[in-house]
């Protein structure tokens, strides 16, 4: 068990508790949540340790790994996600400038988002510590993906994307997991961080409930203040920040089913509205955020 007496992204030790929620996904355990003051990243506390921690992904209900596409929570990001993938393929197509180049996803799961970007003729590598998840990436899209251990091994200066699409909140060892993205960007490489936004409308709607907060698999709960420092603190530049529309209806529905105990569809779709409208004024309360980095 990890107990933070300072703030795993600054260091300081003004951090107070302020919030309990519960992992609905697999334990039903209650975690602390506590907030830095100063830098205003949100955290876990309490966490399991790197040894620890892979009982909680252990569920057919983790769809990152298993794929599944049961219930009408699941079916509706599958549907949804065959969009969201191209769009993610635009996307780092116009950051970078590049038709074609090497790619790397971290914690690319079972290789969706990999796969689109091979179709588009890109050199694509991929992380993912979940073995079950790595063969179903070969068994569907045929890529030979990588364990976690392997992403110290990249040569320097590798590739001109490097994506994390909602990763970075997994990892225990945040500062150096950052300082090696750094240096596998290739000249003029862009990072693309994708994370859940705790100052999203949703995250007030829901609060404890909120799904995005998802521990203890969330180590981390960022707000675009928190980011812009973890950045500036590693020589890095956040360009532009996306917002990820779908995400606050998808949240949404889930976090009705965990406030309630029943999935109520129309009011979860209300609210994940209501958020996105709040969020059209103001990008950085979008209930979660694709953050475009490149060094400084």
């Amino acid at each position: 068990m990890i107990v933070y007496e300072s703030c795993p992204n600054c260091g300081s030790a003004n951090i107070s508790f302020v919030l309990s929620a519960k992992d609905y996904t697999v334990s039903d355990e209650l975690f602390e949540i506590w907030e830095c003051k100063n830098c205003t990243l949100r955290f876990t506390q309490k966490i399991p340790g790197k040894g620890e921690i892979g009982k909680y992904y252990q569920s057919e209900n983790y769809i990152s790994h298993s794929d599944t596409a049961k219930g009408l929570i699941n079916s509706l990001y599958h549907k949804v996600r065959k969009r969201t993938l191209i769009q993610k393929r635009k996307l780092i197509i116009k950051a970078t400038g590049k038709s074609a180049g090497q790619i790397l996803d971290v914690g690319c799961g079972t290789g969706a988002f990999l796969a689109t970007m091979k179709h588009a003729n890109w050199q694509c590598s991929g992380i993912e510590p979940d073995e079950n998840a790595r063969k179903k990436a070969w068994e569907l899209y045929g890529l030979q993906v990588k364990a976690t251990d392997e992403f110290y091994n990249f040569p320097s200066e590798t590739f001109d994307a490097i994506t994390l699409w909602h990763v970075l909140e997994h990892v225990h060892d945040l500062h150096p997991y950052i300082q090696q993205l750094k240096k596998l960007l290739a000249p003029g490489g862009k990072l693309f961080i994708a994370v859940p936004n705790y100052t999203s409308a949703d995250e007030k709607m829901y609060h404890e409930y909120w799904a995005a907060y998802d521990v203890p698999r969330h180590l981390y709960h960022f707000s675009p203040k928190a980011m812009k420092q973890l950045m500036d603190k590693h020589g890095l530049k956040i360009e532009k920040l996306k917002p990820m529309w779908y995400d606050s209806i998808y949240v949404s529905m889930l976090s009705e089913q965990y406030k309630t105990g029943s999935q109520h569809p129309v009011r979860a779709l209300i609210n994940g509205a209501v958020s996105n409208v709040e969020a059209i004024f103001d990008h950085q309360k979008c209930s979660s955020l694709i953050y475009i980095i490149s060094l400084k």
